[in-house]
């Protein structure tokens, strides 16, 4: 128990002449020893005088409340209970340490005061400074808020920790390292195992194999213990199914522990006999196919492909990215590529390649977006057909396309600034027939309704192939 809380009991001394005679200035030195605050005050519970004993407290101008209340030098939350140890010293009852704070001029200071009757019904406020107590009391508070947020992020983790243990789909069992028994098991070793939940917990872990494989199990354990470089080992379970055990050392609570894992056992790879089918149907195929991943980095091409590219090898191919032979760099088969990603094929997209000699080949291009072993990879397949589009007039012989929909399959065709370029005579060679047509055919008047000069006008219909360079009128 704290000394500061036990209340003071009026005792007497047996030998009231042991003390001697004490005069007034042996009174005063001794209340002002016994606190760190001492006032004197008249019956009336005003300040006669003071004095300060903790050097501390003497720039709070309590000189200043000398001849006032000592009730008027409190907070008004503390004033009741001077009012208490007055009364109780004037009528002589067991006085008892009060806390109360004073508003000064450096602010709020807490004392605790113990109030008793000295002579001629005088009282004597002994009081002790509490600062450094409070200041300990908050230190304390806010350990112990600490250790309480410290505690309740310790019961999170743990849930977290049961959680995840618990929902694994792999058997996991934590061995103590010293008495190889098992600590914790989780649900699906418990299925593993074929037993209920929480009968594997303090069991020798050997048990869970069938038993000759236990020394085989133990040798492992051991040997994980020396090292973190120990294969799994395959072993039979005591129901009879095979799998492979890995264990990892690892340190709690200055214990030292071992997490097993109980994997199923790897059956040999089987190659399917179709693998060989399927690689020679490709190499085959007239049209050019080539693998890439994600990056279009090439992992894999065809004979048709090299071909085409007019590589001597695979490993040419290999390494690369597609856009250093297919389409425009950075344009075409990143846009291929985006649509791969987003709608996971394309079919038939109208693009270029770019042969290692400096030809060019137009050609059809189809994608395919498919998971792979080492991630999502891209397949194409590339069409040359360069001999159709050869028999198809050039940009300057062939007939204006008539509509939007003639204008979006140039796309992939030809490039931008072509585009608009057929575009613009289209709508130029519209207009032209328009005029003519509300002008009944008269030249003049068509000049005149399109706002161009008519010499301007005759240019145009002959570039256009519309008429003679004269009009009927002239």
């Amino acid at each position: 128990m704290n000394r500061a809380e036990l209340s003071i009991e009026p005792r007497a001394f047996r030998d009231a002449a042991a003390l001697g005679g004490l005069n007034s200035a042996a009174v005063a030195g001794l209340l002002a020893a016994v606190g760190d605050l001492t006032f004197v005050l008249d019956p009336d519970g005003r300040i006669i005088d003071l004095a300060i004993g903790d050097p501390q407290l003497a720039g709070y101008g309590f000189h200043d409340a000398i001849g006032q209340p000592f009730i008027d030098t409190v907070m008004i939350e503390g004033r009741g209970k001077v009012v208490e140890m007055l009364s109780e010293a004037a009528l002589g009852v067991p006085a008892r340490w009060r806390q109360v704070t004073h508003a000064t001029v450096i602010g709020e200071l807490p004392v605790r005061y113990l109030i008793v009757a000295i002579s001629d019904g005088r009282f004597a406020a002994i009081g002790r400074d509490l600062r450094e107590a409070a200041a300990l009391q908050q230190r304390l508070l806010q350990a112990q808020q600490s250790l309480e947020r410290d505690y309740l992020r310790l019961r999170q983790a743990e849930a977290r920790y049961r959680l995840l243990f618990d929902m694994a789909n792999e058997p996991v069992l934590i061995v103590d390292a010293a008495t190889r028994r098992i600590r914790e098991a989780n649900s699906a070793a418990t299925r593993a195992l074929a037993v209920k939940p929480g009968a594997l917990v303090d069991q020798p872990v050997s048990t869970i194999v069938d038993p000759a494989e236990r020394e085989a199990l133990i040798a492992h354990l051991g040997a994980v213990e020396a090292s973190d470089e120990v294969p799994p080992i395959a072993v039979r379970l005591r129901g009879g199914g095979a799998v492979q055990v890995a264990a990892r050392l690892f340190r709690q609570a200055r214990s030292a522990l071992l997490l097993v894992r109980l994997a199923p056992a790897e059956p040999a790879p089987v190659e399917s006999p179709s693998d060989t089918d399927w690689g020679e149907v490709v190499e085959r195929m007239p049209d050019g196919f080539v693998l890439t991943d994600r990056q279009l980095v090439v992992r894999a091409a065809n004979a048709a492909f090299l071909e085409l590219a007019q590589l001597p090898t695979i490993e040419r191919a290999k390494g690369a990215r597609l856009d250093t032979w297919v389409g425009r760099p950075g344009v075409d088969v990143d846009l291929i590529a985006g649509q791969l990603r987003e709608h996971g094929s394309v079919r038939n997209v109208a693009s270029v390649l770019r042969g290692l000699d400096g030809g060019q080949e137009e050609i059809e291009i189809s994608g395919v977006l498919a998971p792979g072993a080492e991630g999502d990879c891209f397949g194409f397949t590339i069409r040359a057909v360069g001999r159709r589009l050869r028999d198809m007039p050039t940009a300057g012989d062939k007939p204006l396309p008539r509509s939007v929909e003639q204008l979006t399959e140039l796309v992939g065709r030809m490039s931008l600034k072509e585009i608009v370029r057929e575009s613009t005579d289209l709508i130029e060679r519209l207009c032209i027939e328009a005029a003519l047509a509300y002008t009944s055919d008269n030249r003049a008047s068509a000049a005149e309704v399109l706002g161009v000069s008519r010499q301007s006008l005759y240019s145009k219909l002959h570039r256009h192939g519309l008429g003679n360079l004269m009009s009927d009128e002239d």
